[in-house]
């Protein structure tokens, strides 16, 4: 490497170990995934990051649909009546609510634009759906034969926050909301479950990210639910990221929206529903799973380009046959069907060095780079990196045997993903049986000492919310889940000392 190509490798600073959010922000804007927007705690999501998010929903919208779902629509604008039908659901909203209560601007003494036309009922920028998609339920629910009824949104939504961060947490999003109606409450559970090992499946297979799935406590409930499940992701600074929602809502939306059927005795009776989600959060996810400090890397299974060829041409004489090499080159490579997606192969021919050129692609998170010049089509070879490799040398390959091994070379990487993230969570994850242990693992704030992180803790809980109160106020830790594949374990909460029948995870998280 040369000096000049150096000091474009390290374009990116501070390094996840000098400022781990500082260096999230540096690989979004060197990825060209999104920027802010002149609204405050909003994002303009650029081609390369819609691209991404595209991939990602085209993924999960095969798995909804291979199960039964069918996607629909619903307004953006919610009348206020509908949330204050759900008591829980209105207090655990209304702080994040965005309220529209007039219908037009006009003109005032100024000459400045000013809300006129007061709207008799406000209407809430969607928050959530639960309320509209269950007042149309409710016309569309009348007989058990009309059960089971499997909708899924795609849509955006509000919630002001006060910090925000791109993709992590924004004032408006972009997601998926899946919504049910069943008969009976087996089924509606066993909906729930269902979505949430979809989530896992998706999680792990196509982001590279191990997860842990499992049910929150009563204080971290979805409001409205009888139960929230998710599923929860270590990140590399050793935080938890919540990735997906599913939520089994019982009777109560059916109570407030009036979600009615006659089962087959022909008695009237409320239906059960369940929600369920994610959104471009995962996104965030990705970057903060596998990036280094030289920029994004892509699961090879959504990157936007599985590949992008570099031309070296040294002089104009040369570069048509250089130029013809690559065209061939990706043709045959995009004749290839990786995980259902055609290879998408890109042809950078755009100005700047072959070392900027480089570097900028390995900033995007592109798996697999590829150079050819007058040398390799002397050789009918390839000069190719790896992007999870990229400390290493690259190498020459034969271009026969580059073609042959092409889908193997992805195939290996998405592996390499997982197994580097799933050894991270492993090495940083431990059970702990008392309070001095616990506070140590999660350095106080204020301590004097440098804060860190710790990882995921499984300890004993009692589920008072005053304990882990008070945990979250010296610690900046709360309980993430109650792990679903963790056996009964009797025991005693070292907070407390009340008994315990299982440990719960505990961490910091974004």
């Amino acid at each position: 490497m040369t000096q000049a190509q150096a000091k474009i490798k390290t374009a990116i600073t501070p390094t996840r170990g000098d400022d781990y959010p500082e260096w999230y922000q540096q690989v979004v804007q060197a990825a060209d995934l999104a920027e802010n927007s002149p609204v405050r705690g909003c994002m303009v999501i650029k081609p390369w990051g819609y691209a991404l998010w595209e991939n990602i929903q085209r993924a999960l919208d095969d798995k909804f649909k291979a199960t039964g779902h069918q996607n629909a629509y619903f307004p953006l604008f919610i009348p206020v009546s509908f949330l204050e039908k759900e008591a829980a659901h209105v207090e655990g909203f209304a702080k994040e609510c965005a309220v529209v209560t007039h219908h037009r601007l006009q003109a005032g003494p100024d000459g400045k634009l000013i809300p006129a036309g007061k709207l008799e009922e406000p209407l809430i920028v969607r928050p959530t759906s639960e309320t509209i998609i269950g007042a149309m339920f409710s016309k569309w629910v009348q007989s058990y034969r009309d059960l089971p009824i499997l909708i899924n949104q795609w849509a955006n939504v509000v919630r002001w926050e006060m910090r925000t961060r791109m993709f992590l947490r924004t004032t408006e999003f972009l997601w998926q909301e899946g919504h049910t109606v069943h008969a009976t409450r087996e089924e509606a559970m066993e909906e729930t479950l269902r979505m949430l090992d979809v989530y896992v499946d998706f999680a792990e297979q196509w982001m590279a990210m191990p997860v842990l799935k499992g049910e929150k406590t009563t204080d971290e409930r979805f409001p409205g639910a009888v139960n929230t499940y998710c599923i929860e992701a270590m990140m590399q600074d050793r935080k938890a990221l919540q990735a997906g929602t599913s939520h089994f809502l019982g009777q109560n939306f059916s109570k407030a929206s009036e979600i009615l059927f006659l089962n087959q005795e022909g008695k009237q009776e409320l239906a059960w529903t369940t929600s369920w989600g994610v959104s471009t959060r995962l996104i965030g996810g990705i970057i903060m799973t596998h990036a280094d400090d030289n920029g994004l890397v892509l699961p090879p299974k959504l990157a936007p380009a599985h590949a992008v060829i570099l031309p070296v041409i040294h002089t104009d004489e040369t570069k048509p046959q250089v130029l013809e090499y690559c065209e061939q080159l990706k043709k045959e490579l995009s004749e290839k069907v990786y995980h259902g997606r055609p290879v998408n192969v890109v042809i950078d021919v755009g100005e700047g060095r072959g070392g900027e050129k480089y570097w900028r692609w390995v900033k995007k998170g592109v798996p697999i780079t590829i150079e050819a010049g007058p040398r390799d089509m002397a050789a009918n070879s390839v000069f190719v990196g790896r992007r999870d490799k990229v400390d290493e040398k690259r190498v020459s390959v034969p271009r026969e045997e580059f073609i042959r091994n092409f889908v193997g070379q992805l195939d290996d990487m998405q592996a390499n993903l997982y197994a580097r993230a799933l050894q991270l969570r492993q090495a940083n994850t431990v059970r702990l049986d008392t309070k001095e242990d616990f506070y140590e693992f999660f350095t106080p704030k204020n301590s004097g000492k440098p804060e860190v992180h710790g990882g995921f803790a499984y300890t004993h809980f009692s589920g008072d919310a005053d304990v882990s109160a008070k945990i979250r106020e010296d610690l900046s830790v709360t309980v993430r889940c109650i792990p679903l594949d963790n056996d009964v374990e009797p025991g005693t909460c070292p907070f407390s000392g009340k008994p315990s029948p299982r440990r719960v995870i505990w961490a910091k998280s974004y």
